[in-house]
């Protein structure tokens, strides 16, 4: 492997990659894949359930970060400890160095366990990277960290400890301190180079995939330059994603291969297309257009149809909620784990945008947020409810299937038709009701893949009753 690898940096440096076309939507294009969100899992939590994972029909999981982190007591039990002395989750979103292990996740070779349990289910492992900067504390940086990126002068950009005041300002948004946290200088070649043999020595050891915390405080090429720190231009992006190479140094395996995409927040002056340019994003605008609905238990009035982003949807990575949305202001935390999966049903069973779920804290209710409130334990047994499997398993199975979105007149019940091979149904009311929709799917008569409930089409008009707050899923067979 270690060859390979070798070989294969020899010959990015020859042959940069190609920008990829992400901003025009090709109609044909269908997304079969789906992505389990293990947040918080450790490594052998991880690995011990991934059969069970397999089985609920992902293809992908994202693990929490996996570098050194802030880790202030010497140990971490709880997801959240208000005192901070049990540890608390958003300690590994502080980068102490490039290493691989943490006190959360566990240890390298544990890691190099999981990812051999994830090749033997067919499961493709992203990993959670926030190379945009550092802990809270720069004292708890490692020694070695700074020295590999020419001393603490080198590590920030010149404003990189002062915080953001207006995040619609770029020049604010990508060289000072996101949240209070010390904005790395990532146009400095020797970080660059750091931190691309981190992520070369994740690709060695079987990871296949990036998701790129705060993506959007790294600038682009139109962005601001920190001059005063003798930047010439934004190459950060450039650099991991195989263009070019740094100090002899570049992505060992080739980008396409890769499934990477960034926390783009949307917002005001974020220059979605130039990201598009390198990665896919997130469609956090539609996140929160879908748990609207969700919400007020209805569609009608809420545009859950447009994708609300610049991107073509094939490379939108899209969510009901995210582990920010659901821990950081609590946005989505008091959606019932019943409407976080009417959500997921829908969100699924469409054509395009490749869905992340979220798992939730084992022992989590509306009033509890934090449940169990161990960190490392697997979450709750959401993820393989039949009706999460079965819409998951629906989307593989829809490969090449347009699709077709029908609802109520009062917005309650959707119905996501792809083409003639199958359909989703989503009831988001509290009460029985009946589905009277145009559907795609052949006339006959269908029995639920969950429920055996039957549901019948005749002359184009799909027809049955539907029990609160349930979804259904219908296969030609």
């Amino acid at each position: 492997m270690k060859r390979q690898i070798l070989g294969l940096i020899a010959l990015s440096a020859i042959l940069p990659s190609v920008a990829k076309d992400r901003i025009t939507h090709d109609p044909s294009a269908t997304n079969e894949e789906s992505i389990l969100h293990v947040w918080s899992w450790n490594f052998p939590a991880i690995a011990k359930n991934m059969r069970q994972i397999a089985d609920a029909g992902f293809t992908m999981i994202q693990t929490s970060p996996v570098q050194a982190c802030y880790n202030p007591e010497g140990t971490s039990t709880k997801l959240f400890d208000p005192e901070g002395k049990d540890g608390n989750w958003y300690y590994y979103y502080q980068p102490t160095d490039w290493t691989i292990g943490n006190q959360i996740v566990g240890t390298r070779e544990q890691m190099k366990e999981m990812l051999d349990s994830a090749k033997a289910y067919n499961i493709r492992v992203i990993v959670d990277v926030l190379p945009n900067h550092t802990a809270f504390d720069i004292d708890a940086v490692s020694d070695d960290f700074y020295k590999a990126v020419g001393g603490r002068d080198k590590m920030f950009h010149t404003n990189g400890l002062e915080g953001i005041r207006n995040y619609n300002d770029r020049e604010q948004c990508t060289l000072q301190a996101m949240g209070g946290l010390p904005d790395v200088n990532t146009e400095n070649p020797d970080f660059q180079k750091y931190y691309l043999n981190f992520v070369n020595d994740l690709l060695d050891i079987g990871v296949r995939g990036f998701r790129y915390d705060t993506a959007k405080h790294i600038g682009v090429h139109s962005d601001p330059v920190d001059k005063e720190a003798g930047v010439t231009e934004n190459d950060f992006w450039d650099v991991v994603t195989g263009r070019k190479s740094v100090n002899g140094t570049s992505l060992a395996l080739p980008y396409e291969d890769l499934f990477v995409y960034g926390e783009v927040l949307q917002d005001k002056n974020v220059p979605e297309k130039e990201y598009a340019d390198y990665m896919g994003q997130t469609a956090s605008s539609y996140g929160h257009v879908l748990r609207e609905a969700l919400e007020k238990r209805s569609a009608k009035d809420v545009d859950i149809l447009n994708w609300h982003h610049e991107a073509a949807p094939e490379y939108l990575t899209t969510w009901v909620e995210s582990h920010d949305t659901y821990c950081n202001a609590h946005e989505s935390a008091g959606l019932s784990d019943t409407q976080i999966r009417n959500g997921w049903v829908f969100l699924t069973a469409r054509q395009n945008g490749t869905p992340l779920f979220f798992s939730r804290p084992a022992g989590s209710t509306r009033q509890n947020y934090w449940g169990d409130n161990k960190i490392g334990a697997p979450g709750n047994d959401e993820y393989f409810h039949p009706e999460v499997v079965a819409v998951n398993k629906f989307r593989t199975a829809m490969k090449g299937e347009k699709e077709n979105v029908n609802m109520s007149d009062d917005g309650s019940v959707l119905l996501v038709n792809r083409g003639k091979k199958g359909a989703a149904i989503i009831n988001l009311s509290t009460s029985a009701t009946r589905i009277d929709l145009p559907t795609t799917i052949p006339d006959g008569k269908y029995k639920d893949e969950v429920y055996g409930k039957e549901f019948k089409v005749k002359k184009g008009q799909l027809t049955g009753l539907l029990a609160p707050e349930r979804s259904y899923i219908l296969i030609k067979k």
